[in-house]
């Protein structure tokens, strides 16, 4: 169960970070995952006096660069076949650039 996880951390945490663990200053940032938003991974964290960090609810308007790039990327992607992962290394770090070159400004 992940609050088994989230114990183990917490042990982990105390025993490697122990300055932080004494000051109180660290924190945990989840996102929105479901098992994130349960109630007793937040039962949890109360118990234990854990600080954490929300995320806030998806929305593209928080992200339109991320947007802009991954749907172009695999637009670009489909249907290409790649012979070696030296291949796919190379075309994933251009094509990037092609894309903020070829229209990025004018999405926005």
């Amino acid at each position: 169960m992940y609050t088994d996880i989230l114990r183990h951390l917490r042990v982990a945490f105390r025993r490697k970070r122990h300055e932080k663990w004494r000051t109180d200053s660290w924190f945990v940032l989840h996102d929105n995952a479901p098992a994130h938003r349960s109630v007793l991974v937040k039962d949890f964290f109360t118990k234990n006096s854990v600080t954490t960090l929300e995320h806030p609810p998806y929305s593209p308007a928080l992200a339109p660069a991320a947007i802009y790039l991954f749907s172009r990327k695999k637009s670009a992607l489909k249907g290409r076949r790649f012979c070696d992962t030296t291949d796919t290394v190379m075309y994933m770090t251009e094509e990037p650039k092609r894309l903020l070159q070829n229209g990025f400004q004018e999405y926005f």
